[in-house]
């Protein structure tokens, strides 16, 4: 049975608010390693995984930076430079955050590689949202693998006529700058189409709106997305120390 677009993002959101709520890396890892397995299952892996290396590795050496280094409840003092401390709790809490940061960030990324984007834009009309904020939404969804799929084909076009990219960093870092300029203008053409689409499909027109497109909500996956929402919330209200129904 498909998933109805909502009740993949409820499930994603969920996922994110009560992996963060709970503070607990073995639900964490759990989290992380069941949404890399989904992507595997899904077909996914490939685009999804250096998306979450892109946006995970530079914030979890933030964190270990900032929390390994300078954590100031720290005792166990493994090594020492001036100011800068590096202690067992830092580094116990530091990967702690990025655990539990990269549960929520994967969780959100195999929603975004999944769903489908003309459903998830024919169903957010169908519940009322303006066709503009749809289209933003859709496009936030899909602007990571377009860039990506867009910098391969200006590389490769590159490397067509000549272009030699050498391992290292530093060689790789050169070659970036050489393509940030023809992806950037490509960019602002295509956002320049987009806007003319937009407007010859009546985007910015006001009224009753049809659409050719209909997706099924199954009964069944409008209670669930009912028990994940109250699951939120109870894992909210548990962090905050309020009482639940069932306390």
């Amino acid at each position: 049975m498909r998933l109805h677009p909502l009740t993949s993002l409820a499930a994603a959101g969920s996922t994110a608010v009560i992996t963060t709520a709970a503070a607990s890396w073995p639900l964490s890892v759990a989290v992380g390693a069941a949404a890399v397995g989904l992507s595997f299952v899904a077909g996914k892996a490939n685009r999804m995984l250096p998306a979450a290396a892109a946006v995970l590795v530079p914030l979890a050496l933030s964190l270990l930076v900032l929390h390994g280094l300078f954590f100031p409840e720290g005792s166990t003092v493994l090594a020492e430079w001036g100011p800068a401390r590096v202690t067992s709790e830092g580094l116990q809490f530091a990967a702690e955050r990025a655990a539990q940061l990269s549960a929520a960030v994967l969780a959100l990324l195999l929603f975004s590689f999944t769903v489908s984007v003309p459903d998830l834009v024919a169903v957010l009309s169908s519940r009322g949202v303006k066709g503009r904020f749809a289209y933003v939404l859709a496009s936030t969804l899909t602007l990571l693998p377009a860039i990506g799929a867009r910098v391969q084909r200006i590389r490769r076009a590159q490397e067509s006529r000549g272009l030699l990219i050498r391992r290292g960093w530093a060689h790789r870092v050169i070659a970036f700058r050489l393509q940030a300029v023809p992806l950037v203008l490509s960019l602002v053409e295509e956002a320049g189409t987009r806007a003319q689409a937009l407007e010859a499909r009546g985007f910015s027109n006001r009224g009753p709106r049809t659409s050719y497109r209909e997706v099924p909500d199954p009964p069944a996956q409008r209670g669930v997305r009912i028990v994940l929402l109250l699951a939120a919330v109870a894992a909210v209200a548990a962090r905050l120390g309020f009482p639940t129904a069932g306390a």
